[in-house]
């Protein structure tokens, strides 16, 4: 049966459809594969991969589901067919198969090999390795289900002592992006011995840069070691094992030893904490996958609230900690503002007035967002929104005016179905602005909002506050950054309010 892989027209992405289960495509983060594109919708098609090709169904989306530029509903794909879910675009291939190599030693591979020797020998190995191999496959759930790191290598500290004859158990973890071992767990039984700071640097980097394990019955007499560490901590027998997530990423070293016993460790405690580590490793790397996710699905979901859901998504997989300040930089801003809304709604009951207001604002913010544009705030029935932050694109400008156009447009679709309900219809005032401003994350560190401040801020709020309904008003500044081919109307200068100096207003023919 073949395998069946989606690869993405733009960054060459690939996603492995797994055989006979049904696969939601979407920009929910509860889908199955999740594209975070404004023009996908949360739940926008099924994937099914079975002997004749991938089935796909699309879940009523709003911009479609097309396969060789022909919107389906359902279709039957093959190899090689184009399949556009709104517009990100993916070429259905056949995934090759992967031969299984021999694993190497002692990467995750080898620690299952290992675990079935030990279960091959059966009861003529001795009580004491059937005990090591029943508890290491239950230690291997709960390692499985562990994603607290701090917690996951006290677990494996205290296997270490359950298993083996050790006084001592370090764990040494890799600094991310270099090869300094930083220490995360040092533990002894030995209550009147004080614990060092540091393992012997020359066993652990054995270990780690030629990814093998060590095993050393005296270490203080071993010509493989030579450093100080080693007599000054009365280091007798000693076992240090890379951790490896896989047959090429060692993510630090589990090192034991005996300060009591020289000849303390045989051969199959060195096979058992090869395989340990092996498991060890794989539980690590997935607790730092799980903090990973869990931080960006935290800062997405913050995100969220200012930026289009792929902008969001690359913000969170930026690996830098938020915090105050920013940068001065130059942005366009927008403000939209609902004409006489007090006397609208004095007509109106409060949940109505709720109700209509976020219908409107849902209706902007995705325009919005489709726009390629980041929402600042709403003010009463106002939205600000801004192009430039986080990302600048030279067609900033031209996004921010597109967006204006199709606010005003989605306004007079929502008054439309509104007057069908006997509802009242509105109007807002559009004004933007485009200079320099200080746009970055204000507030507290118990509470920060991303915002920008600044004269442009001030200006665009002003012509918002002047223009009259389905006006969009701009000033010169953005003019010319969107460009002079524009057709407006020149309003000549204008004395906006807390401006010592008239602002050239134009209007945006319609």
């Amino acid at each position: 049966m073949l395998a069946y892989r989606l690869v993405s027209s733009t960054d060459g992405q690939r996603f492995d459809l797994p055989q006979g289960r049904t696969v939601v495509v979407g920009r929910g983060v509860d889908s199955d594969l999740t594209i975070y594109d404004p023009t996908i919708s949360r739940r926008h098609a099924e994937l099914t991969a079975g002997a004749d090709g991938v089935r796909v169904k699309d879940l009523d989306s709003s911009n479609g589901t097309h396969v060789n530029g022909r919107r389906l509903a359902e279709a039957l794909l093959a190899p090689g067919d184009t399949i556009t879910f709104g517009k990100v675009s993916f070429q259905l291939e056949i995934a090759p198969v992967t031969p299984v190599s021999p694993p190497v030693a002692p990467a995750v591979p080898a620690g299952e090999i290992i675990v079935r020797q030990l279960a091959a020998r059966g009861p003529s190995a001795g009580d004491g390795a059937a005990r090591k191999l029943s508890l290491l496959l239950s230690v291997a759930q709960k390692l499985s289900g562990e994603f607290d790191l701090d917690r996951l290598l006290d677990t494996i500290a205290d296997v270490s002592f359950e298993v083996m004859r050790v006084d001592r158990v370090s764990i040494l973890l890799r600094r991310d992006g270099g090869d300094d071992l930083v220490p995360r767990l040092s533990r002894t039984r030995l209550a009147e011995v004080e614990l060092p700071e540091h393992v012997p640097r020359s066993i652990a980097r054995k270990a780690l840069e030629e990814q093998v394990a060590v095993l050393t019955q005296n270490a203080a007499t071993d010509p493989r070691f030579k450093g100080q560490s080693i007599r000054m901590q009365n280091v007798r027998s000693a076992m240090c094992s890379p951790l490896m997530a896989s047959a090429d990423e060692a993510l630090g070293v589990l090192y034991v030893d005996s300060l009591t016993e020289e000849n303390a460790f045989t051969d199959e405690d060195l096979q058992f904490l090869v395989a340990f580590s092996g498991l060890a490793a794989v539980a690590i790397r997935n607790s730092r996958y799980a903090e990973q996710a869990r931080r960006e699905s935290l800062v997405r979901s913050n995100f969220e609230r200012y930026f289009a859901p792929s902008v969001a998504a690359d913000i969170a997989r930026q690996n830098t900690p938020i915090r105050p300040g920013g940068e001065r930089r130059a942005i366009t801003v927008l403000f939209a503002d609902i004409r006489g809304f007090s006397t609208i709604a004095e007509r109106m009951s409060p949940d109505a007035i709720a109700h209509l207001l976020t219908e409107y604002f849902s209706e902007m913010v995705d325009v919005i967002f489709e726009h390629g544009g980041a929402l600042d705030k709403f003010i009463g029935d106002a939205v600000m929104a801004l192009w430039g932050t986080p990302f600048a694109r030279e067609s900033d400008p031209r996004r921010a005016l597109d967006a204006a156009l199709a606010m005003q447009r989605a306004v007079e679709a929502l008054n439309a179905r509104w007057a069908a309900a006997g509802r009242p219809a509105i109007g807002i005032g559009i004004g933007i602005n485009r200079g320099e401003v200080f746009v970055g994350n204000i507030g507290s560190l118990r509470r920060l909002e991303y915002t920008v401040i600044g004269d442009a801020v001030n200006v665009a709020q002003r012509l918002s506050g002047a223009a009259a309904a389905g006006d969009i008003l701009m000033s010169e500044a953005f003019l010319d950054a969107v460009g002079r081919k524009q057709p407006v109307d020149h309003l000549g200068g204008s004395e906006l309010r807390g401006k010592s100096r008239a602002v050239e207003v134009y209007r945006v023919k319609r």
